[in-house]
């Protein structure tokens, strides 16, 4: 048919915005936003806590019935709209605040995410030496509870009984000398020690912030001018720094894996990874923590996917994307679980302990735990190196996906800064530098944990409910099928259907229910958090979700006329909703058009039957 017939609704905004060079940038950069420090850090531990191989039973099922139904969701529409996470709302206004939820976690987020990046750059830094500073107990910051004479003692056939190294129950079992009245000390690692008292140099509690560590600081600005330089030129700059930070850690993955399998004991750090417990299949933890692991281990609910996705050509076949790169990070959490535990075998062989005694969760598996290990080998500066570099580049690829997603947003919301974007970039990056000083504090580490509690978990997945129930109940499943068709040339299956419409909210519905039942307030290593801190740690949770009903409220008070024609106005799509680009624009219409035409009516949202067999977008 002549689309040119097609006219233009009043009100609608043709504007052209950037693509990607090409289709390997596109996907480079979400795989490198949704394979991150996660991967290395949580999903192992995960594993090794819920049953082993067990647990890929529902990480598995939640990857489908959760996962990737959202994955493709947030792909297809920052794809069809080429737009960004609070000006895609323009679809259902109602729901704007989604939007603005999804910014407000990728901001919360990139602050302590980049402190992350910060210690990476001081690990790899005070790596190139030939003796690494956590390998022996004798520095300055270290005390009398590093273990380095315990091991000593341990290896010498000796026993501690406090602090003393004694040989008197030489030949006695491990059970006669539990029983014995020998004075218990609490022994720290080297590592731990270095990390905690050298690096962080921690405080008493977050009541006591301390004096600025210059060093980390001096690291965390390091970071953010990294970023800055990475990504000045918009997709054109990190587009091409992808093709390095993505493939990389891969390479590193495949080495470490290579040197893992050639070191005793790691076979009993796989079988420990993978040995399953067929009694977690029926605790509801279980398959909590593995929806729980796939929205982390995606990047759903940040906005990030969006804001990619909303670069690419109109007739990409996103579907084979979502698909190909949710899988692909999911293969990879499992093969990283591989390399992480063949390295801890090897710890517990050399250390003589069980496995569960060296297993860390998140900051105590990168820089504890780790950083152990690379001591334990032979040219141990070269295995550090290699490491942090690895953990360098799976940093920065998600962070650099969540800076775009708030930098995209406002720069949609104000056009006008589109030609500012270089200095709205810096002005974004001082600021968020600036709030993310006083982690480097000496009492900076309570507030680091509680961004990292309670900015994203509780959060993304109540955004990931709403999203889907506006996308499927609102916005209309038939017309966000047909949107899909107006890109690829057909609907989604009715796979898709039961997933967005039922499965996927009812299941992230049941998993908010279940962590608010077992909740568990905040806690660094022993210390837990006053009530005051907890508080809030949970007004940063309502600092993103709190947008939701706000901006509800909002587009309800800006709409003119009575309550119902306001509501009517809220739930109606903009003039400015539908593609970026005047020709897909019109093929848009031709699709709509057509399918009126066979359903005899308009489809699922009300703003879209009128009669003209054309979308009667709203001039709100």
């Amino acid at each position: 048919m002549d689309t040119e017939a097609l006219a233009l609704p009043p009100g609608k905004k043709i504007q052209e915005k950037e693509k990607w060079d090409n289709k390997l940038q596109f996907v480079l950069s979400c795989m490198g936003f949704s394979i991150g420090l996660g991967n290395v850090w949580r999903f192992p531990f995960k594993v090794f806590e819920n049953g082993g191989g067990t647990f890929l039973i529902p990480y598995v099922v939640m990857l489908a019935m959760a996962g990737i139904p959202l994955y493709y969701m947030e792909l297809a529409l920052g794809q069809f709209s080429s737009l960004g996470p609070v000006t895609v709302w323009n679809c259902i206004p109602m729901f704007r605040g989604v939007g603005y939820a999804m910014v407000v976690v990728s901001a919360c987020v990139c602050i302590y995410y980049n402190v992350i990046i910060a210690w990476i750059l001081y690990y790899l830094f005070v790596s190139f030496r030939t003796v690494l500073p956590w390998e022996n107990c004798t520095n300055e910051w270290n005390t009398k509870q590093c273990d380095y004479l315990a091991q000593k003692c341990r290896d010498d056939g000796g026993v501690m009984d406090g602090y003393t190294c004694t040989h008197e129950y030489v030949g006695k079992t491990a059970e006669q000398i539990k029983s014995l009245n020998l004075t218990k000390v609490v022994w720290r690692s080297a590592s731990e020690e270095y990390f905690r008292f050298s690096l962080l140099q921690e405080s008493a509690g977050i009541y006591d912030l301390g004096k600025c560590l210059w060093s980390p600081a001096l690291c965390l600005l390091l970071s953010w001018v990294l970023m800055y330089v990475c990504m000045v030129k918009g997709i054109k700059t990190s587009g091409k720094v992808v093709y390095v930070t993505v493939t990389m850690p891969f390479i590193l993955l495949i080495v470490f894996l290579i040197r893992g399998v050639t070191l005793p004991g790691y076979l009993d750090g796989v079988y420990y990874f993978v040995k399953p417990d067929w009694s977690k299949l029926g605790e509801a933890k279980v398959w909590s923590e593995a929806a729980t692991q796939i929205f982390y281990s995606l990047g759903i609910g940040f906005g990030g996917l969006m804001s990619m996705s909303s670069y690419n050509k109109f007739h990409n076949k996103i579907y084979r994307d979502a698909l190909l790169i949710s899988i692909t990070n999911c293969c990879t959490s499992v093969f990283a679980g591989f390399v992480i535990f063949s390295i801890l075998g090897f710890m517990a062989h050399e250390m003589g302990v069980e496995i569960e005694d060296v297993v860390a969760s998140g900051t105590g598996m990168a820089f504890i735990a780790y950083p152990k290990a690379a001591s334990m080998m032979p040219i141990s500066p070269l295995w550090s190196v290699l490491f942090f570099i690895m953990l360098l580049t799976l940093g920065l690829d998600s962070q650099f996906a969540m800076f775009e997603t708030v930098l995209t947003s406002i720069v949609d919301e104000f056009p006008t800064l589109r030609t500012k974007k270089p200095i709205l970039m810096a002005f974004l990056a001082v600021a968020m530098f600036l709030i993310g000083l006083p982690m480097c504090f000496e009492g900076g580490i309570y507030i680091f944990t509680l961004f990292d509690w309670y900015s994203a978990g509780f959060s993304i997945m109540m955004i990931g409910m709403v999203e889907c129930i506006a996308i499927t109940w609102g916005y209309g499943w038939r017309n966000f099928s047909y949107d899909i068709k107006s890109m690829l040339g057909y609907r989604p299956g009715p796979w898709w259907y039961v997933m967005w419409w039922f499965i996927t909210p009812a299941l992230l519905l049941f998993i908010g229910i279940f962590s608010m039942i077992y909740y568990v307030p905040a806690y660094y290593a022993s210390y837990q958090f006053p009530t005051w801190a907890d508080g809030i740690g949970w007004g940063l949770t309502c600092a993103s979700l709190g947008w939701i009903p706000i901006m509800a409220v909002v587009e309800f008070c800006k709409a003119k006329g009575g309550c119902m024609e306001k509501l009517h106005t809220i739930v109606t799509p903009t003039a400015n909703w539908g593609p970026a680009n005047k020709d897909d624009y019109q093929h848009w219409l031709s699709v709509y058009r057509k399918a009126n035409r066979e359903l005899k009516r308009g489809v699922d949202n009300t703003g879209f039957d009128n009669g003209n067999e054309l979308p009667p977008f709203n001039s709100h």
